[in-house]
């Protein structure tokens, strides 16, 4: 203390002002700074806002002000405070604020010096709050202070704590117990009867707690059951001593009437605002050990803690520690801590809990657990040249954190520097990498940096930031000089020690990217390689090219400097003569010509020997020229010249070959001094510019005239010259192939041509050179562009319109004699260019094409549905896509639809044969690469609506040595009608139709005759089955008695069974395709499997049945049990045919090209499926005929010692005749069915194929059954004349009634005179006519 003998006044002032005045106090005569405060109190707490009072608007606000007056003479206490009780208030505000009133002015805290301390005492009302009794020394005894009381005076002022305060009202709750039953009325506030109890009980308690201190009032709160409890509560200013609560509790039983019964030993106390609860930290983070301290001035250690509303108790464990102690004899701490809490199970109410005897100190907190969030950087790259990059992380609840730690976990170390902003909760962490912490190998190497924040009381938290470190490229290129001439080839090669990158490409010195088909890129593990070739280097390659190496946002260049020296290629010079003939002894001008002049040194080789050239220079021409002597070689002799260009850099070129025949001058017929001379017949070549055609000023034609010696003049045998513009833009479209900025040419290109084409309109429509020319120039072009967009466009199908009009298709047809293919190269050019499109829904419309695009949306693509119509054509076409089938496209992808008119007659003419195409071509590409198959339908006009049945086709370029076809794979008719077909493909190229004149249309005579005979025949092959079964299951016991008979009869039976079945799968199958039954597709399969596999049972029988003959006449002396037998026959006779059959409906439906497409049965144009029925039938005919030859030689030659038994024998004559009758047939069936696929077959072929198979039941009973002997006779005893007799009344005689197997009848006489027999039976025959349904003719020819 600076001053002990000073006394301080502190009191309180309770101001109000309105929101726009300002407090302003004059006690500058009695205030001063205190000398009893290290700090100072006034700039900590000036103003507390107390409460707000509703007074004039704005609304007016009340304060309370703490004064502090220091003075030295005592003396001065006891004015002041006489002084102030007489002021009367409110007091006005000064002139200057008006707006501020001053309620009160109160002393709350008086400071004395007594001995060598100050004591600080609380006047009347006011008291030290509980902080400041429990941390600061007391004023023992002093103003009658005790133990359980809050402190009235304490030894100085606390150094950080309020002066003395307003004491607040004590509510006691408490209850007791009346011993008297509980009434329901009781809960009804507003009965009588609780207002009678409340009345009473009040009186009484008013009565008894009016002794204790402070006590202001008395209020019943309720009534409960059990029996009756009271509650009510109680309020005071002070704490009662126990003694004093006994006491009043005891003048209340005594002043309450007895007949209440209330209970003098069941009063509880329980105090609400006794008890200090303190929770560290205030802000709880997951992780932290918290601690909740409940204070009480009461000396007790009985403290118990409890968790939420259920009051769980809590006890000591690993997770929990209690610990309670009384301070100073008079105040109870008991803390409860929280180790690791959790935001699960430690969040919630927590109640501490004191009891004393009656009295019980209670208080609850909820406790809260935030986790930490940490506001942290994206993850970031971070480049190793030294350049700084921070990582920084922020806590969203700003506290004081005790740490915060930063740590890296990768496959390399870079450490950074760490900096902390504690005001913000920031750390920054600093990085700065170079090569040597990442060397090239470990570029995109990513690291972990963590930082972690740790609160003061132990809650961590933590953020990782992934940080990838990108090196810095180091590139080499090689070689160090690149010095070439034009024509020639040379490569860069750029090498980077990093593997990983983003982008590796080229660039000129202008900063134009290289088109990627002059470099490829790859990747090593150490390294990436990027080489720029260039096969045939021109002039527009010198200069400085640039390897760029980008990975992310780092780029690394490296450049290059080419020198190319001017040579002219050889397609670039022009030589005259091309060939010529000379006649012996004679002389010829011959030269070599370009198109600039540069300084070359040209020589003319002769054989063995070189001459000089002659230059001279024709505006833009330079032709070097050589006079050549005739008489320096022998005669007659062929003599090749060559033309060689030397340029400053001494590489040379060599021109085309100029051959020269020397012949006898007597010989020569034809004279022309252009040219030149020549013998009858003689053909020769000259380039048209060196020719007689007429030429253009600006540019010379280009091309080459071929003439031929008639009589005594040269006549023009074939014109390929190219008009002089389209000559032009033929040259800049080679060159442009071949130069490094293609893509910035080429739209300026494209519209020249469009421009060009129009002006030769003429003379594309005559010559076919110019023609030919103007398609390679289009062919060239498209190997140029990654993209096109609608007005590139637009000129390409605008040059395309021209040169397909009517007046052009007569050059078409003379190009088509000379086998040019131009008109698929056309086709292929256009797919090209409709391939790399960007255009979003456009539209193109010329006369003789059309072009309609869509561009694929993300998301549910609608469906591509275009429209074509040409009315000068008289021709129609749709387009369809399913949007199912779009949504497997790539967003963004475009679909082009090319239609043509002309273009089918153009193409048809490459296609041999009478087909010929009936509609539009179209042609439908997509932008991206599409998953197979891919669905399109398509409807063409039909023009030919009885012309033949229709073929959906496509425009195949590999077929015809790649020069081009149309073909019918994956395609199929979905439907004809009169004015229409439409198609569909699983796949997208240029699609049309064809009719092919070798279906028999579905109309014809020939249809209906063949569906007639099907069904007919059918009928009676299913209804001769039937009774073939029947037959035999009547004389089964009498044909099966020897073991060869048995088995015969199990394999008849088993063909007969096998064929019926496939016969009914058969007309199923016809029923499903003809009449398109719902889930016809998956029906379809299901018959085409069982029409296989029945049909192959019926073959595998056969071969059971042969082989088994071949058996029991070749190996006598081997005995094999029926049951053996039995078991091999079946597992050959259905085994085999399953196996087969289950293969190939499983190799090939999963790719769903089991079945045809216009039928049910096995796929041929697809897989060739159908190879799996065809192959085994067709060596099981061969097999069996084979066996029928060796076994009827074995029975007319038989060996000593194989002479089998007269029953026996018997069995095997029948057996060699049904195989003998049976396989002859069914092979003949198949080998009309294979004679019919070939096309211009003969209707016979068809009508004889039909028949042989609707019949096949019939020819197994005549031949299988009832020609068998002994079947005839098991008939003949089960139904005789007796037997007949008996079960009719009428007696008939034999003579009267002629059997059924009459040996009379005429038939059956021929057969069996056939076969050499003695007797015979009449095989009835019934007369047959027949029906079908619609492709069932077709869908019998197997083959077709």
């Amino acid at each position: 203390m600076k001053s002990p003998r000073r006394t301080t006044l502190c009191f309180v002032i309770i101001a109000i002002y309105s929101s726009q005045a300002t407090l302003s106090l004059s006690l500058e005569s009695i205030v001063y700074h205190s000398l009893l405060h290290e700090h100072e109190l006034m700039e900590e707490d000036p103003v507390r806002q107390k409460r707000a009072v509703a007074i004039s608007s704005p609304a007016a606000q009340e304060f309370t002000v703490d004064v502090e007056i220091s003075f030295e003479n005592a003396s001065f206490l006891e004015p002041i405070k006489a002084y102030l009780n007489n002021l009367s208030f409110p007091i006005q505000g000064n002139d200057t604020d008006l707006a501020t009133n001053i309620l009160s002015i109160e002393v709350s805290t008086v400071c004395r010096p007594t001995g060598n301390e100050i004591w600080c005492s609380c006047e009347t009302g006011y008291e030290w709050p509980q902080e400041s009794c429990l941390h600061n020394l007391t004023c023992q005894g002093h103003d009658g202070s005790s133990a359980g009381h809050h402190c009235s005076c304490l030894k100085g002022l606390p150094p950080k704590g309020p002066f003395c305060q307003l004491r607040g009202d004590i509510i006691l709750r408490m209850s007791v117990r009346l011993n008297v039953g509980f009434q329901e009325d009781l809960r009804n506030s507003s009965s009588a009867l609780y207002k009678s109890y409340k009345t009473d009980l009040e009186t009484a308690f008013w009565k008894g707690y009016s002794i204790l201190p402070g006590f202001k009032l008395v209020t019943v709160t309720g009534f409960r059951p059990g029996s009756v409890v009271v509650t009510y509560e109680i309020a005071t200013t002070t704490t009662a001593s126990p003694a004093l609560m006994y006491k009043a509790n005891e003048k209340v039983t005594q002043n309450l009437n007895q007949t209440y019964k209330m209970e003098s030993n069941s009063f509880q106390v329980t105090y609400s605002n006794e008890t200090k609860f303190s929770i560290t930290p205030e802000i709880i983070f997951e992780g932290d050990t918290v601690t909740l301290m409940c204070e009480n001035e009461v000396f007790s250690t009985n403290v118990s803690w409890t968790q939420g509303e259920a009051e769980l108790d809590m006890q000591n464990s690993t997770e929990v520690s209690i610990y309670t102690s009384v301070l100073n004899n008079m105040t109870s701490v008991s803390r409860l801590i929280i180790h690791n809490i959790t935001r699960i199970t430690r969040v919630g109410e927590y109640t501490c809990k004191l009891t004393l005897d009656i009295f019980e100190y209670a208080s609850r907190r909820k406790v809260e657990v935030i986790p930490i969030q940490i506001l942290a950087s994206e993850a970031t790259e971070v480049m190793c040249d030294n350049s700084p990059v921070s990582l920084s992380c922020c806590s969203e609840v700003n506290v004081n954190w005790s740490q915060i730690e930063w740590k890296q976990e990768g496959s390399i170390s870079i450490p950074g520097n760490a900096e902390i902003d504690t005001d913000s909760g920031c750390s920054r962490y600093t990085l700065m990498a170079n090569g040597t912490q990442c060397p090239s190998r470990s570029s995109g190497t990513t690291v972990v940096y963590t930082c972690e924040f740790i609160s003061a009381h132990g809650a961590r938290g933590r953020r990782d930031i992934e940080v990838t470190f990108i090196s810095v490229a180091k590139l080499n290129i090689t070689p160090d000089l690149i010095s070439v001439s034009e024509g020639q080839s040379f490569f860069i090669k750029c090498i980077s020690d990093m593997s990983n990158y983003d982008e590796m490409y080229w660039n000129t010195s202008a900063g134009t990217k290289i088109y990627k088909r002059f470099y490829t890129t790859r990747r090593y593990p150490d390294r990436a390689e990027s080489v720029l070739r260039v096969k045939t280097s021109t002039r527009e390659w010198n200069g400085t090219y640039h390897c760029v190496f980008r990975y992310k946002n780092l780029y690394r260049v490296v450049a290059k400097d080419v020198t190319v020296y001017p040579l002219p290629l050889e397609s670039n010079i022009m030589v005259d003569p091309v060939e010529a003939a000379v006649p012996c002894r004679s002389s010829h001008h011959i030269r070599c010509c370009i198109e600039e002049d540069a300084d070359y040194k040209v020589i003319f080789q002769v054989g063995s020997s070189s001459f000089p050239a002659v230059k001279e220079v024709n505006e833009k021409q330079v032709c070097y020229k050589h006079h050549f002597m005739a008489d320096s070689v022998s005669c007659p002799e062929n003599v090749d010249v060559f033309c060689h260009f030397t340029n400053a850099a001494n590489n040379s070129v060599q021109s085309p070959s100029m051959k020269l025949h020397l012949v006898p001058g007597e010989s020569i017929t034809c004279q022309d001094p252009i040219l030149g001379v020549g013998e009858p017949g003689k053909v020769i070549q000259k380039l048209c510019r060196f020719s007689n055609i007429t030429r253009s000023h600006e540019n010379p034609v280009g091309g080459i005239i071929t003439y031929r010696c008639a009589g005594s003049r040269w006549q023009i045998k074939r014109n390929d010259c190219i008009s002089a513009p389209i000559n032009a833009l033929l040259q800049l479209a080679k060159a442009l192939v071949k130069s490094p900025t293609q893509d910035e040419k080429l739209p300026s290109y494209l519209g020249n041509l469009s421009i060009s084409t129009k002006q030769v309109k003429l003379e594309a429509g005559s010559f076919s050179g110019t023609l030919g020319a103007i398609i390679n120039i289009l062919d060239l072009f498209s190997t140029v562009p990654t993209q096109v967009n609608s007005e590139m466009m637009t000129h390409v199908l605008s040059t395309v319109n021209i040169i397909l009009g009517k007046s052009a298709l007569n050059t078409w047809k003379m190009s088509q004699e000379q086998k040019t293919n131009y008109s698929s190269q056309l086709l292929d050019s256009v797919e090209r260019f409709s391939r790399v499109l960007r255009a979003e829904d456009s539209s193109i419309s010329q006369p003789n094409v059309q072009m309609k695009s869509m561009v694929i949306k993300p998301g549910h693509p609608q469906s591509y549905r275009q429209s074509f119509v040409f009315l000068d054509s008289d021709l129609w076409g749709n387009v369809t896509i399913n949007g199912c089938q779009l949504e497997h496209l790539q967003p963004d992808s475009f679909v082009v639809t090319v239609a043509f008119p002309t273009l089918k007659t153009i193409l048809d003419q490459d296609v041999p044969g009478e087909n010929f195409a009936n509609s539009l071509v179209m042609t439908t590409t997509v932008s991206r690469s599409i998953a197979t198959p891919f669905r399109i339908l398509m409807t063409f006009k039909n023009n030919h609506p009885s012309g033949g049945m229709p073929q959906c086709v496509f425009w195949n370029f590999d077929l015809a040595n790649h020069t081009g076809g149309w073909d019918s794979s994956g395609c199929y008719v979905k439907a004809v009608t009169e004015d229409s077909v439409s198609c569909s493909c699983e796949h997208l190229t240029s699609f049309s139709i064809l009719m092919s004149p070798d279906s028999p249309d579905p109309d014809s005579l020939l249809k209906i005759l063949l569906d007639i005979i099907s069904y007919i025949g059918l009928c009676f092959s299913i209804l001769s089955l039937a009774a073939c079964l029947v037959v035999e299951a009547v004389v089964w016991k009498s044909v099966t008695k020897n073991r060869t008979s048995s088995m015969r009869h199990i394999c008849i039976v088993n063909i007969t069974a096998s064929l019926l079945v496939a016969d009914v799968w058969f007309i199923v199958a016809a029923a499903i395709h003809d009449h398109r039954f719902p889930l016809n597709e998956t029906a379809c399969v299901a018959a085409t499997f069982f029409v296989h596999f029945f049909y192959l049972s019926v073959f595998f029988w056969m071969l059971t049945l042969g082989l088994m003959l071949f058996y029991r006449l070749v190996f006598i002396l081997h005995d094999t049990s029926k049951s053996i037998q039995k078991t091999i026959a079946f597992s050959l006779g259905y085994g085999c045919p399953l196996l087969i059959s289950v293969i190939t409906v499983g190799a090939t439906q999963p790719r769903e090209v089991y079945t045809r497409k216009n039928a049910c049965w096995l796929n041929w144009e697809d897989t060739k499926a159908l190879l799996a029925f065809v192959i085994p039938a067709l060596v099981i005919v061969v097999v069996n005929m084979t066996i029928t030859v060796v076994v009827v030689t074995k029975i007319l030659r038989p060996s000593i010692g194989d002479k089998p038994s007269k029953q026996e024998k018997s069995s095997l004559f029948q057996i060699t005749k049904s195989i003998g009758v049976l396989t002859p047939l069914l092979g003949l069936t198949w080998g009309f069915g294979l004679a019919t696929v070939f096309q211009g077959s003969n209707a016979v072929f068809h009508i004889v194929f039909t028949l042989l198979n609707a019949f096949q039941g019939l020819f197994i009973l005549l031949f299988g059954c009832l020609w068998d002997q002994k079947v005839q006779e098991a008939l003949l005893n089960k139904y005789s004349r007796s037997k007949w007799s008996s079960q009719h009344s009428k007696s008939t005689s034999i003579g009267s009634s002629t059997p059924v197997f009459s040996m009379s009848s005429p038939i059956s006489r021929r057969f069996n005179n056939l076969f050499g027999k003695t007797g015979t039976y009449n095989v009835s025959t019934p007369e047959t006519t027949s029906s079908s349904l619609e492709n069932t003719s077709s869908a019998y020819s197997l083959l077709n």
